[in-house]
């Protein structure tokens, strides 16, 4: 198929030429039609429309169905800058296919069982379904008003989860392209709920660890909260921060004349998937009046499950609270949510006022995702969260997340078994870590280089962090893709490499 825009060069304006016509209507007829010839190229007709479709429709079977023949990792960075270049002329479909496989090819393949990888994202195909469906209609669900049911499915996708966390009927939310923008949100709901002015800034505090995510104070310095008082509550041994540490702070800070404002607990960290003690955490706060923020954007949906319940008790007695589709859902990238308890502070924080939009918020008896959100201008996000919940149902989201939660148990104990392997805590979920120690020479330069060699096999994705000054690999599962067959690959090609590195 040739491109979608050939043989336009005789309506482009001339350089210098006024795009407005001069004359009677008669000759701005004229312009307007010879601009329509060509601008009526972006509504295809049925014939290109299917020549697009069954090309696209190829591509994407044989990715999705070959996830399990790819490597999982695969070094290197083309150049694709001539490829990538926008200029007047077209390239037909398959070109540009061939350009976009060529993309796919290096780097972490997410669609792979193998990638244990910081956190792996997910892509089950009906969410693709349902951002196709979602682009091609192409609702507007910002204001209740432009869209009222798309906005409702969105707003019954938040009350499910806000009942999954265990919130009262007054919760509401926002779905989020991810946990950066939730939690900004969330930081900028308690700071308005709170009466806090950035002026004042220096003399609250905020509570969190070392093991918080990093976009957190990166939140706390977008709202203009950089002057906070930051405190890092002492960890146990398996890295959850210490209510007692946190409550004698709190009781400290305030005796100073400083004003204990924040909380932020996490549900399942980012290097070793820790989840802090919620409850006991949320007791403090109500105590002494501070707001309960929980990150959840990895953990949040492992309440699903027996086990998460009970690991995230208490989480139901947070403010506000974030979750990540496309990390225990198995979303495509950009799926995340905010929760809060009270869906009116969320819309104070939020709120704003256009004289265009007089009509569509007088129309309005329930708040628009406009209302309760940093973006006005936002994709109709439902449809890749409800078509699979719907088409799958409840059970097998549960059975893989149960699934996880056994194979990082079990890689946690064959590893422990095996010589030489430093390995940390029980998971609390599904994050293991560990380190290879050495006859002889540097741990650290070791397990360096043994990233590197595992990774060159390309069979599976792994990464690393730093633990008490510690040079550490660390897996994560949670991909939809892996199972059992990858773990013991991944148990493979770990040993593989460091016999051989031990022995070269």
């Amino acid at each position: 198929m040739r491109g979608c825009g050939a043989s336009a060069s005789r309506f482009h304006k001339r350089a210098g030429e006024d795009l407005i016509a001069e004359g009677p209507v008669a000759a701005l007829r004229v312009v307007i039609e010879e601009r329509e010839q060509y601008s009526r190229r972006l509504d295809l007709g049925r014939e290109h429309l299917e020549e697009l479709w069954t090309a696209v429709g190829e591509n994407v079977l044989t990715t999705v169905s070959g996830g399990d023949e790819a490597p999982a990792y695969a070094a290197g960075e083309p150049d694709l800058r001539a490829a990538f270049a926008i200029k007047e002329g077209t390239i037909g479909i398959a070109d540009a296919l061939a350009t976009l496989d060529r993309v796919h090819r290096v780097g972490i393949d997410q669609t792979s069982g193998g990638q244990f990888a910081f956190i792996p994202g997910g892509g089950i195909f009906p969410a693709a379904l349902g951002d196709l469906l979602a682009d091609v209609g192409n609702a507007y669900a910002g204001v209740h008003f432009a869209a009222p049911a798309a906005a409702a499915m969105e707003r019954a996708l938040l009350r499910w989860m806000a009942d999954l966390v265990g919130y009262p009927e007054s919760a509401g939310g926002d779905l989020t392209s991810g946990a950066s923008i939730a939690h900004i949100e969330g930081i900028v709901t308690a700071r308005e709920a709170t009466d806090l002015r950035p002026a004042d800034a220096s003399n609250a505090v905020v509570y969190l660890t070392s093991q918080t995510h990093h976009c957190i104070e990166k939140g706390l310095r977008i709202c203009g909260l950089a002057e906070c008082v930051i405190r890092q509550v002492e960890l146990d041994d398996r890295r959850r921060l210490r209510p007692e540490v946190l409550e004698a702070q709190v009781r400290a800070d305030a005796a100073r004349g400083l004003r204990p404002w924040l909380v932020v607990a996490t549900a399942g960290t980012t290097d070793v998937g820790a989840v802090d003690p919620l409850d006991a955490i949320a007791g403090i706060t109500e105590e002494h009046g501070l707001w309960l923020h929980v990150d959840a954007a990895y953990g949040g949906f492992f309440l699903l499950t027996d086990h998460g319940r009970q690991r995230l008790s208490g989480i139901e007695r947070s403010q506000t609270l974030v979750m990540d589709q496309h990390k225990g859902l198995f979303l495509p990238w950009g799926s995340g949510a905010l929760l809060v308890r009270d869906e009116r502070l969320l819309a104070e924080a939020h709120r704003y006022s256009a004289t265009y939009l007089a009509d569509a918020h007088e129309a309005g008896s329930v708040y628009s995702a406009s209302d309760l959100s940093l973006e006005l201008t936002r994709p109709f996000r439902g449809p890749r969260l409800w078509l699979p919940l719907k088409l799958f149902g409840l059970a097998p989201f549960r059975a893989a997340l149960e699934e996880k939660l056994l194979l990082a148990q079990y890689f946690h104990r064959r590893l422990s078994e095996l010589p030489q392997w430093n390995v940390g805590p029980e998971p609390d979920l599904s994050v293991v870590t560990y380190r290879y120690l050495p006859k002889r020479g540097d741990a650290d330069d070791f397990n360096r280089r043994l990233l590197d060699s595992v990774l060159g096999d390309g069979r599976v994705a792994i990464s690393s962090t730093q633990l008490d000054g510690s040079y550490t690999l660390r897996t994560a599962v949670l991909h939809y893709r892996s199972h059992l067959e990858q773990v013991d690959e991944l148990l493979d090609v770990l040993n593989r490499e460091a016999n051989r590195l031990e022995s070269s």
